[in-house]
C-alpha cells in the first residue's frame, strides 16, 4: 500500500522558510510514529511566474489533482505589482482553489491561552476563543460573471456579479453542519438577506440543509452584524458559515481577535476523491511578508498548524494532529517566542529554525 501523497508549493516570500519547517515535521512522523507521506514539492505564485511566466505551470495543476493533500506556504510580493491582472501571483491560488473545486474553506480562530495577551481585545473577550469559519471559496462575487471595467458614457464602469445556485450554498451548508457535529453543534450562517436577492437564498437553503442535522442549534445573522459580533462577542460562536466575500472579511476580523496572523492555519476542502479522501488545499492565513523574507524571523506555527489540520482532515489522524498542536501549545506556554509574538517585556526572539527545533523537541517528549 502506498503512503498518502503530498505536493508542497512553498511559493514567494517567507512561504520557502516556514515550509522548511513543515518538512522537518513531515519528516519525524515518519521516523518517529511509522506515518510516512511521499512528498514533491513545485513552484507557484511569483516563483512560479519567474520560471515559467504564468503563476501556476499546468503540470504543477495536473499534479495537486492527483495528489491527496496540496500544502501551500504564501504568494506574492511587489515585485510583481506591474504585472498584468491575469499573471499576478494570486492568480495561481485561485487556480487551485477553482479547478480542485475547493469549495469548503475551513479557517479556525482559536486563542493559545500564552498568547491571550496579545490580542487587541480584552483577555477575558478572547481567552479559550475556538471558533471555526467555514467559507465558500469557488462562487460568489469573485467568480461570478458579468464582470469586468466597462466604458458607460463619458466613465468607465467596474462591474462583478454576486452568483449562488443552490447546490453551490448546500455544499458548503453541509460542510459546516459536519464540522458542528464534532465540536459544539451549533451554526450562524451569516449573510445580506435583507438587501440582497443571493442573501435571502443563502438563507433559504442553509435552513433546508438543517433540517438534516436536528442536534445542532441554527442561527442566522447579518453579514455585518456578525463583524460587529466577532469583536463584542466572539465565544458566542461556534461554527460561522457563510458566503465567499463576506467570509474573506469575517474571517481576517476573527483572525486578529487572537492576536497574530502568524499562528493561524487554513483548510480548503472539495469532493471526495476515488480512495474517499476530499481533495484538500492546506496554508498559513498569513502572507508573503516580503519585508521579512529571507531573515530567518517568520512565524512556522500556522504552517505547521496547516499540516495538522491536513493530519486531520486528509489523513484522518487526529491523534497525531492533536499530538503537533499540543507541542505547539507547550512551547508557547512555556515561552517561545517568534518576533511577531514578543510582548512588551522584550527578551531575544527565536528564529523560524529554532521556534522548529522547539516544537520538534516537544513532539519528542510526547512519545
Amino acid at each position: 500500500m502506498s503512503n498518502p501523497s503530498i505536493l508542497i508549493l512553498p511559493g514567494d516570500g517567507i512561504g520557502p522558510e516556514v515550509m522548511d519547517q513543515v518538512v522537518r515535521v513531515i519528516d519525524w512522523y515518519g521516523a518517529k510514529r511509522d506515518l510516512a507521506f511521499d512528498v514533491s514539492t513545485d513552484l507557484v505564485g511569483g516563483a512560479a511566474y519567474d520560471a515559467h511566466g504564468v503563476p501556476l505551470h499546468d503540470d504543477t495543476m495536473a499534479k495537486a489533482q492527483e495528489v491527496d493533500a496540496v500544502l501551500l506556504g504564501a504568494v506574492g510580493g511587489p515585485k510583481y505589482d506591474d504585472l498584468d491582472f491575469s499573471v499576478k501571483p494570486e492568480r495561481g491560488l485561485l487556480r487551485l482553489r477553482k479547478e480542485m473545486d475547493l469549495y469548503s474553506n475551513l479557517r479556525p480562530a482559536q486563542c493559545f491561552d500564552a498568547l491571550a495577551d496579545f490580542s487587541s481585545l480584552k483577555k477575558d473577550v478572547v481567552a479559550g476563543l475556538d471558533i471555526m469559519i467555514v467559507r465558500e471559496l469557488t462562487s460568489g462575487v469573485y467568480f461570478g460573471e458579468p464582470r469586468g471595467i466597462i466604458e458607460e458614457g463619458n466613465e468607465r464602469v467596474g462591474i462583478n456579479t454576486q452568483r449562488y445556485t443552490e447546490s453551490e450554498i448546500e455544499r458548503a451548508a453541509r460542510s459546516a453542519f459536519e464540522l458542528a457535529m464534532r465540536r459544539n453543534k451549533k451554526v450562524c450562517s451569516m449573510e445580506k438577506a435583507n438587501v440582497m436577492e443571493s442573501g435571502i437564498l443563502w438563507r433559504e437553503v442553509v435552513t433546508k440543509v438543517g433540517e438534516d442535522y436536528p442536534e445542532v442549534e441554527l442561527s442566522h445573522m447579518y453579514a455585518d452584524n456578525g463583524a460587529m459580533q466577532l469583536v463584542r462577542a466572539p465565544k458566542q460562536f461556534d461554527v460561522i458559515v457563510t458566503d465567499n466575500l463576506f467570509g474573506d472579511i469575517l474571517s481576517d476580523c476573527a483572525a486578529m481577535l487572537t492576536g497574530s496572523l502568524g499562528m493561524l492555519p487554513s483548510a480548503s476542502l472539495g469532493a471526495p476523491m476515488a480512495n474517499g479522501r476530499p481533495k484538500a488545499m492546506y496554508e498559513p492565513v498569513h502572507g508573503s511578508a516580503p519585508d521579512i523574507a529571507g531573515q530567518g524571523k517568520a512565524n512556522p506555527i500556522a504552517c505547521m498548524l496547516s499540516f495538522a489540520m491536513a493530519l486531520r482532515y486528509s489523513f484522518d489522524h487526529g491523534e497525531e494532529a492533536a499530538r503537533l498542536e499540543g507541542a505547539i501549545e507547550k512551547v508557547l506556554a512555556d515561552g517561545a517566542r517568534t518576533g511577531d509574538l514578543m510582548g512588551p517585556e522584550g527578551g531575544t526572539p527565536l528564529s523560524t529554525a529554532e521556534m522548529g527545533d522547539a516544537i520538534l523537541a516537544a513532539l519528542d517528549a510526547s512519545l
